[in-house]
């Protein structure tokens, strides 16, 4: 995945490794990995691959992999696994989402899920997203807030939202770009 080749040296032959290669592509394909941290552990193998041809053949299966992984939700759910107090919202996501479809710079990487975050934290949306949802009827009761009570649930909501991405984003000690 990346153009530098260095880490994990397999002692298996060939065909061991080859066979586990495939094992790791079809599980990718299956979508039977789709939680953040073993779709990073994968990652980091088809990022240490000496063969440039496993390299290449772990590409599509993994861009793929990350984009079913956002758009199955997925991403969404682990997210709010970390915002238990606050639920991270939906419209957030979706609006991050949208963000880097439409943004001719979101080819620099396979990892939409990785792009969308960096999109969340990088353009600002948590202060948005943040003021809208503390603002919202259905938080309070069906009354209208006072401006204190929410600027307080702002307030919380942008402190544990950005601590969820953060922590989400500490799955990749190196940037998962093609350049």
């Amino acid at each position: 995945m990346s153009s530098s080749r260095s880490g994990h040296r397999s002692s298996r032959g060939g065909k061991g490794r080859q066979s586990s290669v495939q094992q790791l592509i079809e599980s990718l394909r299956t979508h039977r990995v789709n939680t953040l941290t073993e779709l990073c552990r994968i990652e980091r193998v088809a990022a240490g691959c000496e063969n440039e041809e496993d390299a290449q053949a772990f590409q599509q299966p993994m861009t793929s992999a990350w984009d079913y992984y956002v758009n199955s939700n997925q991403f969404l759910t682990e997210l709010r696994g970390l915002t238990r107090n606050y639920p991270i919202s939906g419209e957030l996501v979706d609006q991050a989402h949208h963000l880097v479809r439409n943004d001719p710079n979101s080819n620099r990487s396979w990892n939409l899920a990785w792009l969308c975050l960096i999109k969340i934290r990088d353009d600002g949306l948590i202060p948005t997203y943040a003021q809208n949802d503390a603002w919202r009827k259905e938080m309070w009761g069906g009354r209208d807030p006072t401006q204190e009570e929410a600027d307080q649930l702002a307030q919380c909501f942008e402190y544990e939202w950005t601590q969820a991405v953060e922590n989400m984003l500490r799955h990749w000690p190196v940037t998962p770009t093609w350049y």
